[in-house]
């Protein structure tokens, strides 16, 4: 018989080997592409990616710190007046020159002076006084003097009356009502029997300077006891980096001291009424039946309620008038009223993940109401509840904001940005600063929680991640 060879195949592995070895693939060779993340990473990877949401992140961390540190660094009283420095605007100057204590006016100096022939000067315009001297006017019984911030017109209005005299010789003036480092337009003008004769008009533009005396620099720091300064030095008075109010208080220690009452009705509400709403929805959504409806239908009366009534009902409970912070008032009326919205949705959550698997596993191993609702359940809305604050956060500052400018809120001397911006827009045509600083506060701040809440938002949402 012929013997019969069976011929080895080359490719063939050698007996000794078996023939289920695992084959490595490209894919093991590469591994994973993506290192195996818990929630909160990922969540903290995608935020970090959103360019907005960290800059508003950043925007709150920094208001945080002008609130709490700021008033640590910036050690002036909110409420002191700097009555040298009255609706000051930043960039205004802080020059004072150094005068002696101001002394009646000697006008017999004046009939050694050349004579005039239209108003002017007497002396030096500073804010102690303005001293006018003019030509006496023919055919006239007397003058009236008038003070305008706008150049006088002869068929207008010429501003504030200082004083009328009823005799033709008497031809000089001095100004000392509420002067300020500002352009005043002063006017002369002759009385007749038939009246005012614009015809012969005298006007005159004088811009005063800020005038100190040695007693008020030494009292306000800016000399010492001993110091031998010479009478026309100039001074830097106390600097304010954001302007003065229309009382001479700093902006920034106000909009500092603001800070603190606004966030914290802006912070402190929201936490109350997004806690409180979270374990209501919770109850009511797993309990379900006839308990879920009712405490809906209580729920919805409650969006019902109108929120500035009951406002008004708490201040007159409180016994809050009028002119007086209503701030516990606020706070209440914002905690009572606005938890509905956070329930409605925390209720929806907790419908769907009830009917979850892991959820009926610790039902059968003998897990109660409370440990389900607290262990399992809100954790996993802990997103939605996150994204819910944030947007409850700036919601309720703007309701602060808009409750303390129509004065219901936050009221004077106690200030807010709210009841700041109710102050400043009295001076907005002329001082605009004490109305911008404190609007843009709330505009800013507004404005990034908004904006982190919609990073915080993406980020948190797990669909997203599935989506990548």
């Amino acid at each position: 018989m012929a013997e019969i060879t069976l011929d080895q195949d080359p490719g063939a592995r050698p007996l000794g080997q078996s023939a289920f070895e695992p084959i490595h693939t490209q894919q093991q060779a590469q591994g994973l592409s993506r290192p195996s993340l818990s929630y909160w990473q990922d969540a903290w990877i995608r935020l970090k990616a959103n360019r907005r949401a960290i800059i508003s992140l950043w925007i709150v961390v920094a208001l945080l710190a002008f609130t709490l540190i700021g008033p640590l660094l910036w050690r002036i009283d909110p409420a002191a007046q700097d009555v040298d420095q009255v609706s000051q605007s930043p960039f205004a100057s802080r020059d004072a020159l150094l005068v002696a204590p101001l002394e009646p006016w000697d006008l017999r100096a004046l009939a050694l002076a050349p004579p005039v022939t239209d108003l002017t000067l007497a002396e030096p315009a500073t804010t102690q006084s303005v001293r006018l001297h003019w030509a006496q006017l023919p055919g006239v019984t007397g003058y009236r003097i008038y003070r305008n911030i706008f150049p006088a017109d002869p068929d207008r209005a010429l501003g504030l009356p200082l004083g009328e005299y009823l005799t033709p010789d008497r031809v000089t003036f001095e100004d000392r009502l509420d002067l300020k480092t500002q352009t005043y337009y002063y006017t002369v003008i002759g009385v007749t029997p038939q009246g005012l004769d614009r015809s012969r008009l005298q006007s005159l533009e004088v811009t005063p300077v800020r005038a100190i005396t040695r007693a008020e620099a030494q009292r306000k720091g800016l000399l010492a006891e001993g110091d031998d300064v010479p009478l026309g030095t100039t001074l830097k008075l106390k600097r304010h980096p954001l302007g003065t109010d229309y009382l001479g208080r700093d902006m920034l220690a106000r909009l500092m001291e603001g800070a603190r009452v606004s966030l914290f009705i802006g912070i402190c509400a929201p936490l109350l009424f997004v806690a409180f709403g979270v374990l209501y929805g919770a109850i009511a959504g797993f309990a379900g039946g006839v308990t879920d409806q009712i405490m809906m239908r209580v729920a919805d009366f409650v969006v019902a309620l109108p929120f500035l009534l009951f406002m008004i009902l708490f201040k007159i409970a409180f016994g809050i008038g009028p002119g007086e912070s209503g701030i516990m008032p606020m706070l209440i009326a914002l905690v009572l009223l606005s938890w509905p919205a956070t329930a409605r949705l925390v209720r929806g959550q907790i419908l769907q993940i009830r009917e979850e698997g892991y959820i009926s596993a610790a039902q059968l191993l003998g897990a109660r109401t409370n440990y389900l609702v607290l262990r399992h359940m809100i954790p996993n809305t802990m997103g939605v509840i996150l994204v819910t604050l944030t947007f409850a956060v700036p919601s309720a500052i703007f309701t602060e904001a808009f409750l303390s400018f129509i004065g219901m809120g936050v009221a004077p001397p106690t200030p807010s940005w709210g009841s700041m911006s109710n102050e400043g827009i009295k001076t907005m045509l002329s001082h605009p600063h004490e109305l911008i600083f404190p609007a843009l506060f709330i505009s800013v701040t507004v404005l990034a929680f908004n904006l982190l809440g919609d990073g915080l938002r993406d980020a948190l949402d797990a669909r997203m991640r599935s989506r990548e």
